[in-house]
């Protein structure tokens, strides 16, 4: 299915089917800030084990991530952050950055990594973010498999690929080609494992 969402005003009709969707175990294809994600509840396993299948990963070395509301719900999902990692999470977000970061137990174990850590993402996208307030829950957050190629701009093209593979595609308007900006934080050292859109200047 393919639903056009307005991306300044989100229909609440709208908002709410797809959060329905992920709470079923759907999986969907959703605009961000940066690019268009592949995504679903990080608490319905097959749907995550589908979406490594559609990506072709192995789910034990995969390096997942997800998107929360805000910073206060990125707080619930990692270890205590201290007062200089904050400030930087806080000067950073909602934006184009994925922080790797020490996984709480909150996080189901299929998502994390063999050393324990997440990714963690909040998004400056209003899709996103009513999204994730009708959901109650993050939404994983990854790419779509293959090159990054014009197709994986225009949703309406996404759709005629993966209409079988998924159950929404979110029209949100024409999608952006550089993805987040990766920052590992896991250490004292933090550091860029992917230079995305996201300017770093720690």
């Amino acid at each position: 299915m393919l639903i056009q969402v307005h991306t300044e005003n989100p229909q609440p009709r709208l908002i709410k089917q797809v959060a329905e969707c992920l709470k079923d175990g759907g999986i969907i294809i959703y605009p961000t800030d940066t690019i268009y994600g592949l995504g679903c509840d990080i608490f319905q396993h097959k749907a995550v084990e589908k979406i490594c299948r559609i990506k072709n990963i192995d789910i034990q070395k995969a390096q997942l991530s997800f998107i929360c509301s805000s910073l206060s719900n990125l707080s619930d999902y990692t270890k205590s952050i201290d007062t200089p990692l904050y400030r930087v999470l806080k000067n950073h977000l909602p934006g184009p950055y994925t922080f790797i970061l020490p996984a709480s137990k909150q996080v189901p174990k299929i998502l994390q990594s063999k050393k324990s850590t997440i990714g963690l993402r909040v998004p400056d996208n209003k899709i996103c973010c009513a999204i994730l307030q009708e959901t109650g829950n993050p939404i994983l957050s990854t790419s779509l498999p293959g090159e990054m190629v014009e197709e994986y701009t225009d949703p309406e093209l996404m759709y005629k690929k993966f209409e079988t593979l998924v159950d929404i595609v979110i029209d949100g308007g024409i999608g952006g080609m550089v993805p987040s900006t990766v920052v590992d934080c896991t250490t004292d050292d933090w550091k860029v494992l992917r230079q995305g859109l996201g300017e770093w200047a720690a």
